[in-house]
């Protein structure tokens, strides 16, 4: 009676840390929020998105860019990196996927065994007949041939899990290839006009040089004839000499600019070719923004991070599986037998087995509770960092809309101040000659008109700038 009950309390202890071990720890709960305001800051109501209906061949109508995208898109080895971190986690998929079939192998094996002749077995070997009149052989050989099969039986969905998630980090590569794509057009087209505002402002300094060289002509033949003093002349060959020193920083930063684009496409520093005189002619193009929510299906960053958020959840099921028992069921057959001749003979030589292994963890759980808790951690970071990229493709949209919208208004007032400045440059030189303006009239005159020269460019390029990061911002590009 008393060993019964021994036996009954053995059991429901063994029940009771069974559970235990079952048990997981608790995690920390957060809702995703991924909502988003009905409309951008500045009113915008378009229903159209420009990054969702057109792709970057037609935004951008340079045949010259079209080239240097279509060579980096091919070339650039940062990109290909990336193509091959979407190989990495496409191998990834098939390893998940052989975790959950039965593992075979084969394998044979070979060789001798000597024991003494007064042991146990050495005793029992000399008093055995293999057959009848035929002792067993010593040294006694061995040969084996077989196969063998081990399989987890996926229980608790653990293995599968894990294969649902290595398919969705697969997909979040090829979104993050996406986003790459996008940030690699955006930087090759601002480079490129970039250069294109750079050239420019090359042209107008050394036109700006030819006028001061002869308004430095005229300078000096006046003071040969007295009408002004060695002060106006040299005043006139220092504004000169610093004209033509700005050509020499410009052309440095062409070069500078042609090499960063030439390391974009992933060649070695050489020519980009391009026709500068086309920059004037450029004009961005209308953009409808469509909607905050349309971000959401458009914008690679947002998908990728959506994905991560998604595969971290079920990194938490993989993690909480670990707490409960595993079955595995391995299995054998073959041939096994002391001369080759025999090993073959069936069913004298043939060797099976076949066993099952229930396994659960019970004490010192400590580091299966941190894979759990850190899978948990991982997840709640995937939320922040899901709900941060939506924050910042909306505060990026809404920069770049009203940066778009301030700075034509600039370029409008800027060509008006460039209009003005240029005629007073020739009214200033007329009055210099007939003596009824002061030569450093001329000089300010000249200085403000390139000036405003330079900074209608930069604003032209800063428009062709916010073109390209609208459309990027929207999630256009990578298409």
């Amino acid at each position: 009676m008393l060993k019964r009950i021994l036996y009954i309390c053995l059991g429901a202890a063994s029940l009771t840390l069974a559970v235990s071990a079952c048990k997981t720890p608790e995690l920390i709960q957060k809702d995703v929020n991924n909502e988003v305001p009905e409309s951008f800051a500045n009113g915008s109501q378009d229903t159209t998105n420009t990054a969702s209906e057109v792709i970057w061949q037609d935004y951008f109508s340079d045949p010259y860019l079209k080239a240097l995208i279509d060579t980096a898109l091919s070339n650039n080895q940062e990109l290909n990196i990336t193509l091959q971190e979407i190989q990495i986690a496409q191998n990834e998929i098939r390893v998940r996927k052989g975790e959950i079939l039965p593992s075979v192998n084969i394998g044979a094996a070979a060789g001798a065994d000597k024991v003494g002749r007064y042991t146990s077995q050495g005793a029992n070997d000399a008093n055995t007949e293999i057959k009848p009149g035929e002792e067993m052989p010593d040294p006694l050989q061995d040969y084996m041939l077989g196969a063998y099969a081990t399989w987890e039986v996926d229980i608790w969905h653990k293995l599968r899990n894990a294969k649902k998630s290595a398919m969705t980090r697969y997909l979040e590569s090829v979104e993050g290839k996406n986003f790459m794509v996008t940030n690699l057009i955006s930087e090759i087209a601002n480079s490129y006009f970039e250069l294109l505002a750079l050239d420019n402002e090359l042209a107008i300094v050394q036109q700006n040089i030819e006028i001061q060289n002869n308004a430095f002509e005229i300078v000096k033949y006046q003071k040969d004839a007295a009408r002004v003093t060695e002060l106006a002349v040299r005043r006139f060959q220092a504004q000169v000499l610093n004209t033509t020193s700005l050509q020499y920083g410009i052309q440095q930063e062409i070069i500078e600019v042609e090499n960063r684009i030439n390391f974009l496409v992933g060649r070695f520093p050489q020519h980009v070719d391009r026709n500068p005189n086309a920059f004037g002619e450029l004009i961005p193009k209308t953009i409808q923004a469509g909607i905050p929510s349309q971000l959401l299906a458009n914008r690679p960053d947002i998908r990728q991070a959506e994905l991560e958020l998604a595969a971290s959840k079920i990194d938490i099921q993989v993690a909480k599986a670990d707490f409960y028992p595993s079955l595995a069921i391995t299995a054998g057959v073959g041939f096994n037998a002391f001369n080759p001749r025999y090993i073959f003979t069936s069913p004298e030589s043939l060797i099976y087995s076949l066993a099952g292994e229930l396994v659960a963890p019970l004490i010192n759980r400590n580091a299966i509770k941190a894979r759990y808790l850190t899978a948990n951690a991982k997840q709640i970071q995937a939320i922040y960092n899901y709900e941060q990229t939506i924050l910042n493709a909306y505060i990026e949209v809404a920069n770049q809309l009203a940066k778009i919208n301030n700075l034509e208004q600039t370029y409008d007032l800027k060509s008006q101040e460039v209009e003005a400045l240029t005629k007073s440059v020739d009214i200033s030189n007329e009055l210099f000659n007939s003596a009824r303006a002061d030569y450093m009239e001329v000089l300010l005159t000249q200085r403000d008109a390139l000036e405003s020269k330079f900074e209608l460019i930069e604003t032209k390029m800063k428009q062709m700038h916010a073109k390209v990061d609208i459309y990027q911002a929207l999630g256009g590009g990578w298409k």
